[in-house]
C-alpha cells in the first residue's frame, strides 16, 4: 500500500471531526460580575446562529429586534416572544442601523455606498449618497438624533487604503447634503449618541482610542477628545473596535477584539463581556430594554443586565 493510502483515512477522519465541530453551537461562558451590568455567572445566551455575518442590531418600540446578515443583503426581526424571522431582501449589504421617531428604518448600505430610509409602507428610499460630490465609499453605521438628523461613519471598503478619505458626517433633517464632523479617524466605525443626545462617541477600527464630541444645536460638533482606551489590545494588531451600545445611565458597550468592553460615563473601564465569537455590535432590546443583544460573526446572541437601554426609539 503506497503512503498516500495509508494516510487518506487519517485525513478524512480529521476533516470530519473539523466539519463536525465547526456545526457544534459555540457555548457561551459565564460572565464576571460587572456592577450595575451583569451579575456573576450570568450566561450569554445564543439566539440563533448559521448566519453569514450578523450586524447592526437595533430595539424596536414593542420589544423585538432588527438584525442584519450584511453579508447575505438580508434584515432579520426578533420578536417580543424571542421568534427570529426574515424581515427584509437584498438590502445592498445594510450594516448599522437606527430607528427614527416615526418608525423608518435607517441603514448604512455598504454594498450601495449610501444612507438609505424605509418606511412603514415598505418603501426604500436614498437620504445620503455623496458628500462634497463624491459618491460615499462604504458606510457602516449609523445613529438618528432627536431633531431627525443622521450620523454615519464612512470608513470605505476594506482593504484598508493608505491615504484614502474616511468621514464622519451629519445630515440634518431635510438636507440634501451631509456635514463633516471629522476627517481625522483612521477607520471610523461605531457611531452612537449619550443617552441626552449631547455627546457623539465614535470608535476607530484600527486604534484603541474611542472619541467623544459635543454636539451643537444645528447639529455640528467641538471639542473631541480621547473619551476611553480598549484594554487588552495585543501589541502591532487592530482594535477590532465595532458597533455600539449605551444604556440609560450611560455606559458604553463597545465591540472588540477581546469582546464587548464596558465604559462608565466619565470613560473608566468596567470590563470585559466575552462570547463564543467576536461581537460586532450590540443593542439593547426587549421589555423596557433589559436584554442586550450581540452580533458575533455567525450567530446572535443575548445576555440579561441589570441596566436598560436609554428612553428612546432604537439605540
Amino acid at each position: 500500500m503506497c503512503r498516500a493510502n495509508m494516510i487518506l483515512p487519517s485525513i478524512v477522519f480529521g476533516a470530519s471531526v473539523a466539519l463536525a465541530l465547526h456545526a457544534a453551537p459555540l457555548l457561551a461562558q459565564p460572565a464576571a460580575a460587572i456592577p450595575g451590568v451583569i451579575a456573576s455567572g450570568t450566561q450569554p445566551e445564543l439566539v440563533k446562529e448559521g448566519f453569514m455575518f450578523t450586524e447592526g442590531p437595533v430595539g424596536t418600540e414593542d420589544g423585538g429586534l432588527y438584525f442584519n446578515d450584511n453579508r447575505a443583503s438580508k434584515t432579520y426581526r426578533v420578536d417580543p416572544a424571542g421568534k427570529v424571522s426574515l424581515s427584509f431582501e437584498n438590502t445592498q449589504g445594510a450594516n448599522g442601523l437606527a430607528l427614527t421617531r416615526g418608525g423608518d428604518v435607517i441603514a448604512a448600505e455598504g454594498e450601495a455606498r449610501r444612507i438609505s430610509k424605509r418606511g412603514r409602507d415598505g418603501k426604500v428610499t436614498p437620504v445620503s449618497e455623496s458628500f462634497k460630490g463624491m459618491q460615499h465609499l462604504s458606510p457602516n453605521d449609523v445613529i438618528a438624533d432627536t431633531r431627525g438628523g443622521i450620523y454615519f461613519t464612512d470608513p470605505g471598503p476594506r482593504p484598508v487604503v493608505p491615504g484614502r478619505p474616511t468621514h464622519v458626517l451629519y445630515l440634518s433633517a431635510g438636507a440634501t447634503q451631509p456635514i463633516l464632523i471629522d476627517d481625522t479617524v483612521g477607520r471610523p466605525n461605531g457611531i452612537i449618541l449619550s443617552p441626552d443626545g449631547r455627546t457623539l462617541i465614535v470608535d476607530n477600527t484600527l486604534a484603541p482610542q474611542i472619541f467623544a464630541y459635543d454636539v451643537q444645536p444645528d447639529g455640528s460638533v467641538k471639542n473631541k477628545r480621547v473619551f476611553a482606551e480598549l484594554r487588552d489590545i495585543p501589541a502591532g494588531q487592530e482594535s477590532g473596535a465595532d458597533g455600539m451600545a449605551i444604556d440609560r445611565d450611560g455606559r458604553l458597550y463597545v465591540s472588540s477584539l477581546t469582546g464587548l468592553q464596558v465604559f462608565d460615563a466619565r470613560g473608566q473601564y468596567l470590563g470585559t463581556i466575552k462570547f463564543p465569537r467576536q461581537p460586532a455590535n450590540a443593542a439593547f432590546a426587549g421589555p423596557g430594554k433589559g436584554v442586550l443583544y450581540v452580533t458575533a460573526r455567525e450567530g446572535l446572541y443575548r445576555i440579561n443586565t441589570m441596566t436598560k437601554g436609554p428612553d428612546r426609539p432604537g439605540k
